[in-house]
């Protein structure tokens, strides 16, 4: 398998989730071993999207450095990951990526518009070893040994237009854009006011999240599957995953993940080189990998 890396370089705008202002966000080819990089023109940030740049998961997940963060990274990392694209800049023009509609689709169109180009380089994946586990409470996330990657998701909400959801997806981009991509973020409107009230969710709205009040969906559409809510909890978790830095061979299971919980399981599986091996894929092996990114 060889090294990806956009064919052209791609634009758009969008608001800001918590801000609530325009940003621009350019996709832009590197070349290979650059991996996935986030640089903010109006301060001059440049930062590489690793668990060791992780500043902050409270809302989202964040990346930057005492002075500078890049926020709301997940929903296009989340993309990136499905097309395979290894390496690649993130130029913005403010702190966070735009929301978009919420989900990932918009991502997807920028980077169907750019297209991928093969690079000379090999592309290495990074296979679990063993079974890695982190816990909060009764919540937990958990990757174990796969030749089949694939991402197991339970939650359980009081709320009646939630309840107990399960999704198993079996990783590849076909399954991503037609089972994953659209999923919207979703929030309490009593959680909105909160985050308003602090300067936060500024540019949340209808438009980009699935909003609920005590007992119904606020949004007049509707819901875009009857299970969003989990299906955007994978959404998240790919891209909260792709920050180990290559693709990975596993099985990641989780019931009531956050980006937190993500965040600590890249950094549990790294800590430890007996958890994972970073290598070049067989011949017979790299063939079957590559149709997942057909």
């Amino acid at each position: 398998m060889k090294q990806t890396t956009l064919a052209k370089a791609v634009s758009g705008v969008g608001i800001g989730l918590h801000k609530g202002e325009p940003i621009s966000i350019r996709l832009e080819p590197l070349e290979a071993n650059s991996g996935i990089l986030f640089y903010r023109s109006d301060v001059g940030l440049l930062v590489q999207a690793l668990p060791q740049n992780v500043v902050n998961t409270q809302m989202a997940t964040v990346i930057g450095n005492s002075s500078a963060y890049i926020s709301t990274i997940e929903h296009l990392l989340s993309a990136v990951y499905a097309y395979g694209i290894d390496n690649i800049r993130v130029v913005l023009d403010g702190a966070e990526v735009p929301v978009m509609d919420g989900s990932s689709a918009s991502f997807c169109m920028m980077l169907d518009e750019a297209g991928i180009r093969k690079l000379e380089a090999t592309k290495q994946v990074l296979i679990i070893k063993k079974e890695v586990e982190v816990q909060d409470g009764k919540k937990f996330a958990r990757v174990t040994p796969s030749l089949k990657p694939s991402y197991n998701f339970m939650i359980e909400f009081s709320h009646p237009s939630i309840g107990r959801q399960e999704y198993s997806f079996e990783f590849s981009k076909k399954n991503f854009i037609e089972e994953i991509a659209r999923a919207r973020t979703f929030g309490f409107l009593k959680d909105v006011q909160m985050l308003r009230s602090r300067g936060l969710a500024l540019g949340g709205s209808l438009d980009n999240a699935v909003v609920m009040d005590d007992n119904k969906i606020l949004n007049p559409e509707g819901l875009r599957f009857s299970n969003e809510f989990v299906r955007h909890k994978i959404l998240d978790a790919i891209g909260d995953l792709s920050l180990l830095g290559a693709p990975f061979v596993g099985d990641y299971t989780s019931f009531a993940g956050s980006h937190n919980l993500n965040h600590e399981l890249t950094k549990a599986i790294l800590r430890d080189p007996s958890n994972y091996e970073i290598r070049t894929l067989s011949v017979e092996k790299a063939q079957e990998f590559e149709k997942v990114y057909a």
